[in-house]
């Protein structure tokens, strides 16, 4: 087991920002911590790197109690932020040999590693470059080399995809991925539904401090009423045909809205069919129909009421 948190607690005076929670992260995984603003994400993160005293709990890294004074379990640990931390008047090398340094003492072995992170990242040609001449995604290329150039077994990444053009998210997530193959176990937070889809082999939503529910994204999507969302263009549509949609086979929600019908079923084999007879048999015009299995997002906004991008 790479991470087990048991029954954490975490108080602001008044305020529970982490309320018993409870995670595990397991060899090899990539698992995505989701949560709202406010949810109690980075108060578990920065509990998890012993940056913060929790009131109540337990955390284990590699098997060992995590404490301030745990160095042997933060060498083996890379840490990328959101907010980018490097040093505006150090190169691209010298930050990158800087961050590398702090774990790794042989020089010929950090020139090693330095080279392999510039690579990786693929910043060969703006080695001498200082922060300030990047673009914001070069940036946050520098940003993920300084926390994963020494080869740690653990890489807690939160949101490392801020404000960059989509070629660089590309980019940042095909890393990830790398790393993950490399042997890296992986605690990965972000606003962007897609990237969790797209990468996270596991899933926890969290709020208000609460593991609210954990799985494959697969099982997660299992958990919620959504089975099936269909949407259809259509000109106008009356409350009468909008409240007898909604009592149809399967069906929980039907909303009518910028010329846009939304209908949300369970599951089933005919919802679609059953959507459009009503709509042929009533010479209710329609057109782009669009099915959608459940995504992540239907689960997090079941699950917690919210958006994930506010």
């Amino acid at each position: 087991m790479v991470i087990k948190i048991d029954n954490l607690v975490k108080r602001y005076k008044d305020l529970l920002a982490v309320d018993h929670f409870s995670m595990e992260l397991k060899e090899g995984e990539i698992l995505g911590l989701l949560g709202p603003n406010g949810s109690g994400k980075t108060t578990t993160i920065n509990c998890i790197l012993a940056l913060l005293r929790y009131d109540k709990g337990i955390i284990e890294i590699f098997g060992q109690e995590m404490k301030p004074s745990s160095y042997n379990l933060k060498k083996d640990i890379g840490v990328v932020m959101q907010n980018v931390a490097v040093f505006d008047e150090l190169s691209v090398y010298e930050n990158i040999d800087y961050f590398c340094g702090l774990y790794i003492k042989d020089k010929a072995t950090r020139k090693q590693y330095v080279d392999e992170a510039i690579k990786f990242v693929a910043l060969e040609g703006f080695e001498k470059f200082i922060p300030k001449k990047l673009s914001g995604g070069l940036l946050r290329r520098l940003n993920i080399a300084c926390g994963i150039a020494h080869k740690p077994k653990l890489i807690i990444l939160d949101e490392p995809t801020v404000a960059v053009d989509p070629q660089s998210r590309d980019y940042i997530l095909k890393g990830i991925q790398e790393l993950n193959r490399q042997g890296a176990s992986i605690i990965y937070t972000s606003h962007y539904m897609e990237e969790v889809e797209q990468i996270c082999t596991r899933v926890i939503i969290i709020d208000k401090g609460k593991n609210l529910a954990e799985g494959t994204k697969e099982e997660l999507k299992r958990m919620i009423k959504t089975g099936e969302t269909i949407r259809l263009n259509i000109l106008n549509i009356d409350k009468v045909h909008l409240d007898k949609i909604a009592a149809l086979p399967n069906v929980f929600s039907a909303d009518y809205a910028d010329e846009t019908l939304t209908v949300h079923c369970e599951q089933g084999r005919h919802n679609l069919a059953n959507l459009l007879g009503y709509l042929e048999q009533n010479q209710i015009v329609y057109d782009r129909v669009l099915s959608e299995l459940p995504t992540l997002n239907d689960v997090f906004l079941e699950m917690t009421g919210k958006q994930l991008r506010d």
